[in-house]
């Protein structure tokens, strides 16, 4: 694990940052880009910061990081980038959109979501093999797919799902749905669905860790903003939001 996070975090050093960004503040909206699977503690640090700081606006908007990343790039209005994984940050980077070095806050790992009951009998990771079996994955480009690909294949495990969708709320809601026997989420989402699945452990997961990366943006329209929402998110009542929301923390 510490050469994995080390490997990861030698990645996002050699990243070449664009500097500072050298606009003024002209809004108080703080816009944030970031991960679906940090969903919940985010709105939770939204709803903080603007307590703390009247008249600030934070708006969140949330997707797979793959789809967000050329966003950015494109040049769509944000102030700051948090990704579930280094290679997604990376796309920001090549594109020349971070304005800083990245910083990794957060780590999360894969659970099998399974219906309440669990019906369909799930007991370990090999049993995603059956294909009878009705498997939700989030697409490989996206980072939770490429965490689940890795750890299907730590396994040798070959599965035949019925759907990849974009991001880990949307495989969550499959299994919320009744859709499907099962998806490959985040310990995040499970615990964020409050007892409507259930999550269960399996080892191959330890083999696809997510690392969660943060930077603020080279067009930043309030770049002062940024840093302030940045560095909530690594202070310690930061850090302990994170952590109830299950997130590993580095």
């Amino acid at each position: 694990m510490a050469g994995l996070a080390a490997g990861l975090a030698a990645v996002l050093a050699l990243a070449t940052g664009c500097g500072g960004s050298s606009h003024a503040s002209t809004t108080d909206e703080v816009v944030v880009f970031a991960a679906a699977s940090l969903t919940e503690p985010f709105q939770r640090m939204a709803d903080e910061v603007e307590a703390k700081h009247p008249g600030l606006d934070v708006t969140l908007s949330f997707g797979g990081s793959s789809s967000l990343a050329p966003q950015i790039v494109s040049g769509a209005p944000a102030d700051v980038f948090a990704s579930a994984s280094p290679d997604t940050m990376q796309l920001a980077i090549d594109g020349g959109a971070v304005a800083e070095d990245p910083v990794l806050f957060a780590h999360n790992r894969l659970l099998i979501a399974v219906p309440v009951g669990n019906p369909a009998g799930i007991e370990k990771l090999a049993d995603l093999a059956d294909p009878d079996l009705k498997l939700a994955l989030c697409a490989p480009e996206v980072p939770c797919g490429a965490a689940a690909q890795k750890a299907l294949k730590s396994g040798d495990v070959v599965t035949e799902p019925v759907t990849f969708e974009t991001d880990v709320k949307a495989v969550l809601s499959k299994v919320l749905l009744g859709e499907v026997d099962a998806g490959l989420v985040y310990r995040t989402d499970v615990l964020a669905a409050d007892g409507q699945v259930v999550g269960l452990e399996f080892e191959e997961s330890a083999e696809a860790v997510n690392y969660y990366a943060i930077a603020p943006l080279t067009e930043a329209p309030n770049p002062e903003g940024a840093q302030m929402f940045i560095e909530f998110v690594q202070s310690k009542r930061g850090r302990a939001i994170l952590r109830d929301a299950g997130f590993g923390i580095r």
